[in-house]
């Protein structure tokens, strides 16, 4: 990621948010089927998310889809009453290639389904829910680079072949800490959903 979209990210998370709360930003919950570290088997249940689909390079994706889909939590929205509606941050900020296009989504919190979500007032921000799924995870530090992010999406590929697990071939980027978090203290994640379960 770029120093410039570094910068920006540090200043729209902490200037939104506040550094108290980015210590008790919420997951998604999830049981652990498999670890065997940096690796695991997650079951995941129903999740809502908000997500839009942004074409461009990584850094420029990474950018402008995160100030879309943070403006929709922070009040870019509209309830049943007209209203905006601040919706409480989570992690991790999910990134998804597809098709020279990328899909980046926030889960929304427990609790919050998909009829009781405000509307999104800009119209590349779209609420959908997720099935229950189970995904494999190799979690890793550092900066997430292209070659960060190849090197470990392959070594999961690797781990999911040698325990004969079959999956579909969709990897995504999973990121859980502000931009003031130093490159070795960051959690980074890559996710493989897997088939037939």
């Amino acid at each position: 990621m770029s120093p410039k979209v570094l910068l920006w990210f540090a200043f729209l998370f902490l200037g939104l948010i506040g550094p108290s709360m980015a210590q008790s930003v919420n997951e998604p919950p999830y049981s652990l089927v498999k670890n065997e570290p940096p690796f695991e088997v997650r079951d995941y249940g129903v999740l809502t998310v908000a997500e839009t689909v942004i074409e461009g390079d990584f850094d420029v994706a990474g950018s402008l889809g995160f100030r879309r889909v943070a403006g929709y939590i922070f009040g870019k929205n509209q309830n049943a009453k007209g209203e905006s509606e601040k919706i409480a941050m989570t992690a991790p900020v999910t990134m998804e290639a597809q098709n020279q296009q990328w899909r980046m989504h926030f889960v929304m919190p427990q609790g919050m389904a998909l009829g009781s979500l405000p509307k999104p007032v800009d119209a590349s921000v779209q609420l959908r829910e997720l099935p229950a799924q189970r995904m494999a995870a190799v979690r890793f530090s550092g900066l997430t680079t292209a070659a960060s992010i190849e090197s470990q999406t392959q070594l999961l590929k690797d781990w999911l072949g040698r325990n004969n697990l079959a999956f579909h071939d969709r990897p995504q980027l999973a990121r859980y800490n502000d931009p003031f978090t130093l490159p070795w203290n960051r959690r980074n994640e890559i996710l493989i959903p897997l088939k037939g379960e």
